[in-house]
């Protein structure tokens, strides 16, 4: 393979993704891990080529971005013109993907509710979540209070029966 680094590692296409490809389009026949690696060797050359004559044509034409066209023309003029009406499928429905998407990711464009509507929908969910929250507060400040209560309650009444029972002893202690 023709490449101008050292490692070539850095230029190739995962094998991940070749094993997966060649499973799909194979999918009753073995392939021995060399015929995989020369699969991977030559799709990382293709693409180097396609995407060099590219940036060539790119150049010429004085733009920046290799854009499709650019990578048909190359098609063309490698000689792979035969490969272009597939191409350009490909590449319609890579745009129809990439609109699908655009458009998935707008989804509050997509439900029909105006954003006023939205936003007030919003802060009734706020005050709601509000009302609730502060009704939790209270419960438990409730039963804090509750339990000091009782606390006093029990501290009170050991006492009073501390107190009664003192004075018992007094009581016993007269009768001595």
């Amino acid at each position: 393979m023709a490449s101008s680094s050292g490692n070539d590692d850095d230029l190739t296409i995962p094998r991940a993704a070749i094993n997966k490809m060649i499973k799909e389009t194979l999918p009753n026949v073995r392939v021995a891990n060399d015929a995989r690696e020369l699969v991977v060797n030559c799709c990382t050359e293709f693409i180097h080529l396609i995407s060099s004559e590219a940036n060539e044509i790119c150049n010429k034409s004085e733009k920046k971005t290799i854009s499709p066209e650019h990578v048909i023309q190359a098609l063309e003029s490698l000689g792979f013109g035969s490969y272009i009406t597939e191409v350009k499928e490909v590449l319609q429905e890579c745009k129809t993907v990439a609109l699908k998407r655009r458009k998935a990711s707008s989804r509050l464009e997509n439900l029909g509710i105006p954003e006023e509507e939205l936003l007030r929908q919003q802060q009734e969910l706020f005050a709601k979540a509000r009302q609730q929250q502060a009704e939790l507060a209270q419960q438990e400040w409730l039963q804090v209070q509750q339990a000091a209560q009782q606390a006093q309650l029990a501290a009170a009444s050991a006492s009073a029966s501390n107190q009664a029972g003192s004075s018992q002893d007094e009581d016993d202690d007269d009768d001595i």
